[in-house]
């Protein structure tokens, strides 16, 4: 694809984003493939392979590489695309031979939290713009480097807090919250409360065939394969996951952060453990305060896994109280109340949708994305505060907002980077 054609037609689809018009027709809608942006999907199994479904089906993108380490998911994987979108992508292992091809113009990372800054870092040094799943990192100074990458190559990252681009959030957070309805805004509560069982006991051994273990540990140490390091169980092991609070946690957090208007905390209270999933080494558990410099608003968080059942009507979601009442919201909906009683509302269904053309609009407009790196980077770091209290079990942190280094206690300053393997790390000059 050409720049000149690229951003033609890019301008076009940004237009008609703008418009509000849903860009999501029938493949025959699809503009031609040298006038879509290619994509190249690392990870491509669960929510990656949602994201290599979603960006076929948009017509201003298609997918030209599907990248993973378990070269059994190509059997499935690439037929699906290429019904899709009306073209086959290529396969490949090492996302960073992908990043090579010149006709590669971004790279969506679906990889697990341990690979998110390194493959974002070095894709930004290759030219490529960016979409990482959340949380952004996997240590909150590897979310300043991701920052740095996208700002010194001039990139687009967009990182996988959808809310920020759906049309209820928006018009909440933008509206409906500054219009003093509510009053002062003086809390937001935040939970992630859903049942996640605990892990099998489960034994060494040789990784399945077809995979390149060593690929998929990357910047994680050597260790040997287990099924409960593997596959979604990395997600409650220290190495590569971020726990459920920096998993599902961070969406609610972040919308959270959103309608406070706040960035960097400036204090963390925190009590998180493991109260039910033992073979965890994350915690199933947290309860979690906030405060912020310039703002007496705080930031309540709630995280319990092992609550089968939903909170306000939602499973996971937000409450703003101010001063004349209050807003709840979730994925499927709000509810506004002025004192006690309930204001009838509307809001459409929750659509991931909007957030995949966000990305793409912005790589043609040149601005910033809804969940720009930096804003996803503020909110991943109040997972990793809570970690940081769980693994060294303080109850109570403070953080310079500017800076971003936990004062006063160099064990849990230590917990905000890790070390790589090489020679998959990040360097100190991005």
């Amino acid at each position: 694809m050409t720049e000149s054609n690229r951003r033609a037609f890019l301008g076009q689809s940004g237009a008609a984003i703008a418009a509000g018009l849903t860009l999501l027709p029938a493949r025959s809608g699809k503009a031609a493939p040298s006038d879509r942006v290619n994509i190249a999907v690392m990870g491509i199994r669960g929510r990656g392979g949602g994201l290599a479904q979603s960006f076929a089906a948009l017509p201003g993108s298609q997918v030209t590489h599907l990248i993973d380490v378990d070269t059994n998911l190509f059997r499935q994987a690439v037929p699906a695309i290429a019904e899709r979108q009306g073209s086959e992508p290529k396969t490949a292992t090492d996302f960073r031979r992908v990043l090579d091809d010149p006709e590669v113009d971004a790279l969506v990372i679906g990889a697990p939290d341990h690979w998110h800054a390194p493959a974002t870092v070095k894709a930004c040094q290759a030219g490529k713009h960016v979409y990482v799943e959340k949380p952004a990192s996997h240590t909150l100074w590897e979310g300043r480097k991701m920052i740095e990458a996208a700002r010194k190559y001039d990139r687009v990252v967009q990182v996988g807090t959808q809310s920020r681009s759906t049309p209820h959030y928006r018009h909440v957070i933008e509206e409906v919250l500054p219009s003093g309805r509510i009053g002062t805004i003086l809390q937001a509560k935040a939970w992630n409360s859903q049942y996640r069982p605990d892990l099998p006991e489960a034994e060494d051994g040789p990784p399945p065939e077809g995979v390149d273990y060593n690929l998929w540990l990357g910047p994680a140490p050597k260790r040997p394969f287990n099924p409960n390091r593997f596959h979604y169980s990395w997600h409650w092991q220290w190495d590569y996951g971020t726990g459920d609070v920096g998993n599902d946690g961070v969406h609610d957090l972040d919308i959270a952060r959103w309608g406070l208007g706040v960035g960097m905390p400036s204090t963390v209270s925190c009590t998180a453990f493991k109260a039910v999933n033992a073979r965890w080494e994350t915690p199933d558990t947290a309860f979690a305060t906030f405060t912020f410099p310039d703002t007496p608003a705080i930031l309540v968080f709630e995280q319990r896994d092992w609550s089968p059942y939903v909170q306000n009507g939602f499973e996971n979601g937000v409450i703003f109280y101010g001063t004349k009442g209050r807003v709840e919201i979730g994925r499927s909906g709000w509810r506004l109340f002025e004192g006690n009683d309930q204001v009838p509302v509307e809001s459409e269904p929750f659509s991931d949708r909007h957030h995949f053309e966000d990305f793409l609009d912005a790589i043609a407009s040149g601005r910033r994305p809804h969940a720009d790196i930096e804003e996803g980077h503020h909110s991943a770091a109040l997972a990793h505060l809570i970690n940081i209290t769980a693994r060294t079990g303080r109850g109570f942190l403070t953080l310079d907002p500017t800076t971003e280094e936990i004062l006063n206690d160099s064990e849990a300053q230590s917990l905000t980077r890790r070390s790589y393997r090489e020679p998959f790390g990040i360097p100190e000059q991005v």
